[in-house]
C-alpha cells in the first residue's frame, strides 16, 4: 500500500490520512487506492467507523493537482473524473459512521471528499471551498450534488457559481461541518464522536444510514416509512439486535458482532 493514504485501525475505527504533501492533493493512484481502503473495511466486521484527516496542519486537501489537466487531455480527464467519482462514491456508501477531521485547507476534491463523510469537523482556521469553475472546470466528484442538500441551493452557489471561499465559522453557520475545535484538535473530537459511534449496534447503524441517504433519492414519505419498517424487522435476523436488547435487559454493555 502506497503511503498517499495511511491506514491505521484503533479498535473498532479505521483513520486514513491523505499524505500527499505538502497540499494533501489526490492522484489517480491515491483515488483507487481509497476505494479498495474502504471496499476492505466494508468486508472487515471488525470496523464499526472511519476517520479521514489530512497529514500537517495546514491542509485536509487541496484536491487534484491541476497540473493533471494542463494539456487538455480529455481521456486523462475522464480517468481523473471516474476515480473521483468511484472513490467517492465509495467512502459514501460505507456501512458504517464515516467523519472527515478537516484540519485545514478543504479545496475542490478535498471539500467533496469531506462531504462524502456523514459528519465533518473543522478546525478553526479551516477554510473551504469549490473553485474549480475559476480554472475552467466543474466539481465532478459529487460537489454539486453533495453541497445543495448540506448547505441550500444559494450558498451552494455562492460556492460553485461564484468561487466563494468560506472559513471554518461560516462553514458552521451554514450547515457545512457540524463542529469547530481548535487547531490540532479534529482528530480528537472525530475519534471521540467515533467512538460513539461504536457503541451503537453496527447492524442498526447500517440500516438507519441507508434509511437516511434514502431521504436524498425524492422518495416519498410513505416509501420512506414503509422503508423504516422493513429495515426494523430485518434487525430481527440479526445476532446484534438479540444481543442488545438482552444486554440491557442484563444490565451489561452489548458485544457487537456486525451480524
Amino acid at each position: 500500500m502506497s503511503d498517499l493514504i495511511q491506514v491505521e485501525n484503533r479498535g473498532h475505527v479505521a483513520i486514513l490520512t491523505i499524505a500527499n504533501p505538502p497540499a494533501n492533493t489526490w492522484t489517480e493512484q491515491s483515488l483507487g487506492q481509497l476505494t479498495e481502503i474502504i471496499e476492505s473495511l466494508n468486508a472487515d466486521r471488525n470496523i464499526f467507523a472511519l476517520v479521514i484527516t489530512g497529514q500537517g496542519e495546514k491542509f485536509f486537501s487541496a484536491g487534484a493537482d491541476l497540473k493533471t489537466f494542463a494539456e487538455g487531455d480529455e481521456g486523462r480527464a475522464n480517468r481523473m473524473a471516474q476515480a473521483f467519482g468511484q472513490a467517492f462514491e465509495t467512502l459514501s456508501r460505507f456501512r458504517g459512521v464515516s467523519i472527515a477531521a478537516v484540519n485545514g485547507y478543504a479545496m475542490g476534491g478535498g471539500l467533496e471528499c469531506a462531504m462524502a463523510c456523514d459528519i465533518r469537523i473543522a478546525e478553526e482556521h479551516a477554510q473551504m471551498a469549490l473553485p474549480e469553475a475559476g480554472v475552467g472546470l466543474l466539481p465532478c466528484a459529487g460537489g454539486t450534488q453533495n453541497l445543495p442538500w448540506l448547505v441550500g441551493e444559494g450558498w451552494a452557489k455562492r460556492m460553485i457559481l461564484c468561487g466563494e471561499r468560506i472559513k471554518a465559522d461560516k462553514a458552521l453557520a451554514i450547515g457545512l461541518v457540524e463542529e469547530i475545535v481548535p487547531s490540532s484538535q479534529a482528530l480528537d473530537k472525530a475519534l471521540e464522536l467515533a467512538e460513539m459511534a461504536c457503541k451503537q449496534s453496527p447492524s442498526s447503524v447500517a440500516r438507519s444510514k441507508t434509511l437516511v441517504m434514502s431521504a436524498r433519492d425524492g422518495r416519498s414519505h410513505a416509501d420512506g416509512w414503509r422503508m423504516e419498517r422493513e429495515l426494523f424487522v430485518e434487525l430481527f435476523s440479526t445476532e446484534d439486535q438479540a444481543e442488545g436488547v438482552n444486554a440491557f435487559l442484563e444490565k451489561r454493555k452489548p458485544e457487537w458482532k456486525n451480524r
